[in-house]
This record gives C-alpha cells, sequence and structure tokens, in this order.
C-alpha cells in the first residue's frame, strides 16, 4: 500500500507545446505541482490556461515534451500501451457534459467500462451499476436515454461511470459548466462526499470560484505556462499577485488582457498610410465603377 504522505500525482518541470505553423505554441513550462492523496485539487486560471492539457498528460493521451508526469511514482510518458492502459484503469474521468453513449441507456452506460475491462458476470455488474446509480440518486433512471434526463441528471451518470471501476483518482473536466444552482450544489456535494467516503483524490478542473473554493483542499491557479497561486483556497484567494487578484474577483482589468496578442489594428485592417480625413476611403469606393 502506498504511502498516504506520497503524492499520487506529480509534475516535475513538464513543458508541453503544441506544434504550428508559426512555430510551437508553448502551453506548459517548467511545471511543478503534486497532487496529494484523498484530497480534492482544484486547477483553475484563464481559459487556454492549460488546465485540461494537464488532465490529457495525467491520462497519457498527450506526451510532456520535457520534465516527468508521475502518477504514483510511474512516469506516464515512460509507459508501454499494456503499462499505460493499466494505469488508466486506476483513473477515472467525468468529461466536460458528460460524453454518454446517447443510444445506450444510463445503465449501460454506466456498465460499459465493467465489460470492456474486466470479465466480472451480468449479476455482478448489475449490483456494482445498481450501486453507483444509487450513490448519484439515479438508480431508479437506468433504463431510461441520455436524451431523455436533464443535463444535471447526465453529469450525475457520467460520474457513476468515472467511478465504477473504484479508481484511485477522479478527474473532472468542468463538471459545473451549464449546471442549474440546485443541480450545479448538487453536483458539488457529490464531489466532496465521493472523495472522502471512498478515500479517493480528486482533481477539479473548473471556473466556478464559489462552488470550487467550497470542496477544495488545495487550490492551483495556472497561468503564463506556470504557477500563478498555490495553496488552501483562503490563501489564493489573500493572495497579492495580480493575476490571481483578477481571477478571483472576476475583474475585467489586469494581466489578462481582453485582446488576444496580434498586430494593432492599423495595421492589420491596412489603415496604415490612408488618409486620415473622415469619409475618405468611404467616397473613393463611390468613385470607382
Amino acid at each position: 500500500m502506498a504511502d498516504i504522505s506520497t503524492p499520487l500525482v506529480e509534475f516535475k518541470q513538464v513543458t508541453f507545446a503544441y506544434p504550428g505553423a508559426s512555430g510551437d505554441r508553448v502551453i506548459l513550462k517548467d511545471l511543478s505541482f503534486s497532487v496529494p492523496r484523498g484530497k480534492v485539487t482544484a486547477l483553475m486560471g484563464a481559459s487556454g490556461g492549460g488546465k485540461t492539457t494537464v488532465l490529457r498528460l495525467i491520462g497519457g493521451q498527450q506526451k510532456s515534451t520535457g520534465g516527468a508526469v508521475l502518477f504514483d511514482g510511474q512516469n506516464v510518458g515512460d509507459l508501454g500501451q499494456t503499462q499505460l492502459y493499466a494505469a488508466r484503469r486506476r483513473m477515472g474521468m467525468l468529461f466536460q457534459f458528460g460524453a454518454l453513449f446517447t443510444d445506450l441507456s444510463v445503465f449501460d452506460n454506466v456498465a460499459f467500462p465493467l465489460r470492456e475491462h474486466t470479465g466480472l458476470s451480468a449479476e455482478l455488474i448489475r449490483d456494482i451499476v445498481l450501486m453507483k446509480l444509487d450513490a448519484v440518486g439515479l438508480r431508479g433512471a437506468r433504463d431510461l436515454r441520455p436524451s431523455e434526463i436533464s443535463g444535471g441528471m447526465a453529469r450525475r451518470v457520467a460520474l457513476a461511470r468515472a467511478m465504477v471501476l473504484d479508481p484511485e483518482l477522479i478527474m473532472y473536466d468542468e463538471p459545473f459548466a451549464g449546471l442549474d444552482p440546485i443541480s450545479l450544489g448538487t453536483a458539488a456535494q457529490l464531489i466532496r462526499q465521493l472523495n472522502d467516503t471512498l478515500g479517493i483524490s480528486s482533481i477539479v478542473v473548473s471556473h466556478d470560484l464559489e462552488e470550487t473554493f467550497s470542496i477544495a483542499d488545495k487550490v492551483i491557479i495556472l497561468a503564463n505556462g506556470g504557477i500563478a497561486a498555490e495553496g488552501t483556497p483562503q490563501e489564493v484567494m489573500n493572495s497579492s499577485n495580480p493575476l490571481v487578484h483578477q481571477f478571483v474577483n472576476a475583474l475585467s482589468e489586469g494581466p489578462v488582457e481582453f485582446h488576444y496578442p496580434g498586430p494593432d489594428a492599423e495595421t492589420d485592417f491596412g489603415l496604415s498610410g490612408r488618409s486620415s480625413r473622415p469619409g475618405a476611403a468611404v467616397s473613393s469606393r463611390k468613385g470607382r465603377s
């Protein structure tokens, strides 16, 4: 059994970049942090900051271009296919908006991982699926299709599926997006309750400050490829970093600008060198046949 004091996930000076026509676009640069066992860790920050990329690196969908991503001491980037699949079976993933199979019932959606990755009998699979659905309050909806349930219910079905293999780590990608206040509060309570009851570790990627801060043990704010702030929710709220201050207070003015960096407007619209006389551009067009 692993030492509870050792992190379940560690990023050690991780760099990741997407290749592009005009050069590599660096998303993460020398990023280092750890995810403690048995806790809820929140990954937050402005859009495009690399939060979902972090989840993909942990799951092995992407490989870092530098540094090491460790899951329970194993370097995910060095794992062969068999080892990687074994590691993934110890992880659960709740995708943004659920990503349920639309042509399968609620029951079959949750049963899918068990049928794919285990040799359990149909009777045992039935019992496990009903137990997981009961944990999220949807045992009675087992025969419905995703089109017959609400968005909040679909997210709970996806959570039941994410935990059906009893993973050690569950990763949540925007679990609160698009939910009404009641569904949002229910989802947040479920994440906290399941984390504590099952003794698992959770990583929550979210932009919802109030709900995420209410359930997180540790908060990491990503910005500019690295960490802008890290600590308890209260420590992050009290951060003196201008970017963190802008983020947690939802300010429009600050280090994170509205416009993506690019050429100045006059150059981009071809206005440089044109007459500054009002209506000059319009009148010149009218004179053309």
